[in-house]
């Protein structure tokens, strides 16, 4: 809003003003001026396609970037940047986008609905924890159990029968 030799006044963008004091001021830093740049991770199965995964996210990544909506507020589409990490349950892959200020919640929400509908149409699975169970006597697994389905299972109690 303004300052002067001893403070500065700053509004907060629900409306209420903030003074101060030049003395307790620290590092500042314009979240608002020129451009963002969004970062996302998603962690897909070890037996998913990178290269198809990549280029399903290059072509979402274009089709933002000329959407009617975003394409005003996008200035570099969104793009995989490569693989992170291997993760405990999967390939953590990194990717980023660059927009206006303040814009990227849009991009990054609709980037994520059409990802998920592109990975499901294409086989790409996103990665999920499991539980292999091995037998003393084989090397092969016996089963394989989703880790989240098993602790739902232990920790939901069982519903009560009418007689």
């Amino acid at each position: 809003e303004s300052f002067s030799l001893r403070s500065v006044k700053l509004r907060h963008s629900r409306g209420p003003i903030f003074t101060v004091p030049f003395g307790v001021l620290g590092a500042v830093q314009n979240m608002s001026r020129d451009w963002v740049i969004e970062k996302l991770s998603l962690t897909i199965s070890y037996d998913s396609d990178l290269e198809k995964a990549r280029k399903l996210i290059k072509k979402i990544g274009l089709e933002l970037a000329e959407d009617p909506e975003l394409k005003a507020i996008t200035i570099e589409p969104l793009k995989m940047q490569g693989v992170e990490e291997f993760g405990e349950y999967g390939v953590k892959l990194r990717l980023k986008l660059k927009t206006k200020p303040g814009q990227q919640a849009a991009v990054r929400r609709r980037a994520l609905v059409m990802i998920k509908a592109a990975f499901d149409e294409n086989g790409i699975c996103f990665a999920s924890k499991a539980v292999q169970v091995f037998s003393a006597a084989g090397s092969q697994p016996e089963a394989v159990i989703n880790a989240d389905a098993a602790l739902h299972a232990t920790t939901t109690p069982p519903k009560p029968v009418a007689a």
